[in-house]
């Protein structure tokens, strides 16, 4: 009997124990959208992270990219955000981040790695709220087996949007295929092919002046499309406001000839496509300001609202370490966002050689983006510019207003958010 009464108040000792220890442990909660294949390879960093770290727990929480654009911020405006957040409005949303800089073990490392991105998170200060977990380019894709089937010759370095569709109707026409051309439904990706085009989107002083001659010629350009079937009116019509859509599985589907996104498709290509046809990038075509894409990507940033701030750091400084983003980039296949990765290389994990083509073309985009498309991706409310441009231009695609009503409209926009946003 008193052997048994020992053994009791010993399991009890033991309950109480595990329970204090359990209710100790930190539970941190990391809000994350996929491209492709990279929740599953940070789940799997994670799972070795609390290994090694048993006093906190992360919850990676997957949800639809939608719900990053529209519900993270009412969320982080209500305080009621994640500890951390994969995001890609990056400027915008910086007066929610955490300054992780007084909990950094080495600040410098960060600096040194991620210093021109680091702006990015915060254009006014020198805080220090999270890294590139991808560093993107937009471009176009073509479905280079069409063009060999209909025996088109794929345009060359320097060829136009103008060289373009003339190329991807020929092909659409000779194989019946429905769509020539689809862009994903993003003033992010009209930006940079309007910039190509000469738009500016700031005036002399800095200030944002969204539409100009080179925006208008390439909403043009866009609207024309649209109306002679180098575009579908379907695809961007079944929206509305400023929602994002994109044609990836179009473009999969091979009812695209060319598909207007970016370099984060290509682990998804490489997964639904595979060999099913020869996908392949091709560098952004030309206008008469430049050839050029719009620079990108998404963050993890760490959330001021958070009540544990140090182990938020903790995990942030792991994930952020060399070997490990080497092994998330690689197995990814996304473009580095780390200065001493990007300069020493990563080891892709694919022997796709349309991926390899896809990720060697981006990377290759890089040194070509212009100046504008750098200063408009670090501009805080460069979102309000893009809403503007893709909602008002979409109007006018369907038919609700004109071209020269979307302009108007567009400015008023512009200036009416920000100065609701100033308030």
């Amino acid at each position: 009997m008193k052997t048994s009464l020992k053994l009791l108040a010993a399991s009890s000792a033991f309950a109480i124990i595990a329970c204090g220890a359990a209710s100790a442990q930190t539970e941190l909660r990391m809000m994350w959208y996929n491209d492709g294949n990279e929740g599953e390879v940070m789940q799997s960093i994670l799972d070795r992270f609390e290994a090694t770290h048993p006093e906190i727990s992360v919850t990676l929480d997957v949800v639809p990219y939608q719900a990053v654009l529209e519900s993270l911020p009412i969320q982080l405006a209500a305080g009621n955000g994640p500890d951390i957040a994969r995001v890609t409005d990056l400027g915008g949303l910086s007066q929610y981040y955490l300054d992780l800089r007084p909990h950094l073990q080495d600040a410098a490392y960060w600096e040194t790695n991620f210093g021109p991105f680091l702006k990015w998170l915060d254009p006014d200060g020198d805080a220090i709220n999270g890294f590139m977990t991808q560093l993107t380019v937009t471009g176009p894709y073509i479905n280079r087996t069409l063009f060999e089937q209909a025996d088109v010759d794929v345009p060359g370095a320097g060829a136009t949007w103008e060289d373009w569709a003339a190329a991807v109707n020929e092909v659409a026409a000779a194989l019946d295929i429905p769509i020539p051309m689809a862009w994903d439904r993003s003033g992010h990706r009209v930006a940079g092919p309007a910039i190509a085009q000469g738009a500016l989107m700031f005036d002399a002083e800095g200030n944002p002046a969204l539409v100009d001659e080179g925006l208008q010629r390439m909403s043009q350009m866009l609207y024309d499309w649209h109306k002679d079937g180098t575009m579908s009116q379907e695809l961007w019509s079944s929206v509305s406001g400023s929602t994002y859509l994109g044609a990836n599985e179009d473009f999969a589907n091979a009812n695209v000839v060319m598909y207007m996104s970016g370099s984060w498709q290509i682990p998804q290509f490489a997964s639904t496509i595979g060999d099913a046809f020869d996908w392949w990038a091709v560098p952004a075509p030309c206008g008469p300001a430049a050839c050029t894409g719009m620079p990108g990507g998404a963050a993890l940033a760490a959330i001021g609202d958070t009540e544990h701030p140090e182990e938020v750091a903790i995990l942030m400084e792991y994930l952020a370490q060399e070997d490990v983003l080497a092994e998330f980039y690689g197995q990814t296949l996304f473009i580095p966002g780390h200065l001493g990765l990007a300069a020493n290389g990563i080891e892709f994990a694919t022997d796709d050689p349309r991926a390899a083509h896809a990720l060697a073309t981006f990377s290759a985009a890089v040194p070509t983006i212009s100046p504008v498309a750098y200063q408009l991706q670090g501009y805080p409310s460069n979102r309000v510019l893009f809403n503007a441009l893709i909602s008002r231009l979409n109007e006018a695609i369907v038919g609700e207003i004109s071209l020269e009503d979307a302009y108007a409209r567009m400015e008023s926009d512009v200036t009416a958010q920000l100065a609701e946003s100033s308030r």
